[in-house]
């Protein structure tokens, strides 16, 4: 985020376009994003860290807000974005090699960009719907539907946008963030 003593502006710009659209994206499905079967498309956002270090703060800061817009309960607000954090650190982490020698569309790399994103929210969010909503002790069975909606989500829609980005907009966040 800092070259040359600076906060760069465009990093911090990235991030509030990712954040952005993340809680627009969560807003428009928010019915259907909801209890055990959960289909929020703005996950599909935590493959970003493939492309750019300025998706971490940007899908954490849009879940958050995100959260707190729909009126989740403090323990989803808090224990909601650490899951969604999570995944987008260790998406970023496990993908580095390929961002560095420019080959984010790899088939390895699409992999271990989806897995985080769908694993910490597998087994954080389950707990966080039986702790914060009181939904019934059927944990393994929430983690399960969660997973299958992080699935769609991430690995569906996740992949989609990773084919888009690497045809038109990957150059974009290259130029970009060199430029901080």
């Amino acid at each position: 985020m800092k070259k040359n003593g600076k906060t760069s502006v465009y990093y911090l710009v990235f991030a509030a376009i990712i954040a952005a659209i993340y809680v627009v994206l969560t807003l428009v499905v928010a019915p259907f994003a909801w209890g055990p079967i959960q289909f929020r498309i703005s996950e599909m956002l935590c493959v970003l860290p493939l492309f750019t270090e300025a998706a971490i703060p940007g899908v954490t800061l849009g879940c958050l807000i995100a959260n707190i817009l729909i009126g989740s309960p403090l323990p989803d607000i808090v224990f909601g974005t650490l899951a969604t954090f999570i995944g987008v650190v260790f998406t970023f982490i496990l993908t580095r090699k390929y961002r560095e020698n420019g080959r984010e569309t790899e088939i390895k790399a699409r992999i271990l960009a989806i897995i985080p994103p769908i694993l910490s929210n597998s087994i954080i969010i389950p707990l966080v719907l039986k702790f914060a909503y009181g939904l019934p002790d059927a944990v393994l069975f929430m983690a399960v539907t969660v997973g299958i909606g992080e699935i769609l989500a991430v690995g569906v829609l996740g992949n989609i946008l990773i084919t888009v980005l690497k045809r038109s907009v990957v150059a974009v966040f290259r130029s970009a963030i060199s430029h901080s």
